[in-house]
């Protein structure tokens, strides 16, 4: 007897591998996944702007993109001791302006360039809440602490949504005829709206994916991680002490769905020759001054070199400089 429901997921036509260059736009999720593709060394760009969560935000981001317009100083505002951009998250802020700014925009030349090269776009909505400039019509990314008073908070029309997204896909596949989507809702619920408004929220996303869907069958797919975290890991055992994000095991379990649906068995089978490698990288030893260190060290160096040369198409440099700059301090202790 199976005593939890299951959610069926079809294998996808959308195949992601080694090779394939995505860019992750939206909330937490689309953060938890980028952080997963790239420990397993995939060509992934997770939220150039940081974490998003409204559409309209996320829509927001990408459109600026297509303009390749960079930022400057006057499009940031301060608060807090601190320089804030109303369209990133708090984690591009600084103390100084400069470095700020700097922050932005090297995320930002990195995005446009990727953006043209990209196959695969993964967006997560969050919540069909939204918060505008006082008087304006700016939606902002991020209120960064700023009174309450000078935003106005309303609750988009699916229509909205699937207008404004309809219009964004037709630019970005006029731009690359090749590019695909994939769409998901943030299991995390956004509790502080209050139980029944979050489940409304969630349901206009729901609506307007499904009808973005509709309108792109070659191009759209949809990733059903919302209903995975509330109906098959409904128990609290999968959330964290907040009762509300789910815990490292469920993002876990998540993570082998999306493998499952979009990775093929060869790319399942690479995965997993390089988390055995990425365990031995992460090691942290009792004492590092041993022979056995030294040895494992050199192990896991060969390991590395003889990935590299049966994947050639995975970048491993980074963690070869790790491994050798490691060797060297234990050479000269």
């Amino acid at each position: 007897m199976d005593f939890r429901t299951r959610v069926q997921i079809d294998k996808s036509d959308v195949r992601i591998d080694h090779t394939t260059k995505m860019m992750l736009f939206g909330s937490c999720f689309s953060e938890n996944i980028g952080n997963k593709l790239k420990e397993h060394k995939f060509k992934v760009d997770p939220n150039p702007f940081g974490i998003l969560y409204n559409p309209v935000s996320i829509s927001n981001s990408l459109k600026r993109l297509l303009e390749d317009k960079h930022f400057d100083k006057s499009e940031l505002v301060y608060n807090n001791e601190m320089h804030h951009s109303f369209m990133h998250h708090g984690s591009f802020s600084d103390v100084d302006e400069q470095i700020c700014l700097k922050r932005i925009n090297e995320r930002y030349s990195n995005a446009t360039n990727c953006l043209r090269e990209t196959d695969i776009l993964l967006i997560t909505f969050g919540t069909a809440y939204a918060y505008n400039l006082h008087n304006t019509p700016q939606v902002v990314s991020n209120c960064h602490k700023f009174p309450a008073k000078n935003f106005n908070r309303y609750r988009l029309f699916i229509d909205t949504i699937v207008e404004d997204w309809s219009y964004l896909i037709e630019e970005l596949i006029n731009q690359n005829s090749n590019l695909r989507f994939i769409f998901t809702v943030s299991p995390i619920r956004h509790f502080r709206d209050g139980a029944h408004d979050n489940q409304i929220s969630k349901s206009i996303l729901h609506l307007a994916i499904e009808n973005i869907k509709n309108k792109f069958k070659d191009r759209v797919e949809y990733f059903p991680a919302y209903e995975i975290m509330i109906d098959e890991l409904r128990d609290y055992r999968f959330y964290n002490e907040d009762m509300v994000h789910p815990t490292s095991m469920a993002q876990d379990y998540i993570w082998k769905c999306f493998s499952d649906c979009f990775f093929s068995k060869d790319t399942q089978m690479i995965n997993s020759e390089w988390a055995s490698i990425r365990k031995s990288i992460d090691h942290c030893p009792i004492n590092t001054e041993t022979k056995s260190y030294s040895k494992f060290l050199f192990s896991t160096l060969k390991n590395i070199e003889s990935f590299t040369k049966k994947y050639p198409h995975i970048q491993c440099e980074e963690e070869i400089r790790q491994i050798v700059s490691l060797i060297e301090k234990v050479n000269n202790l």
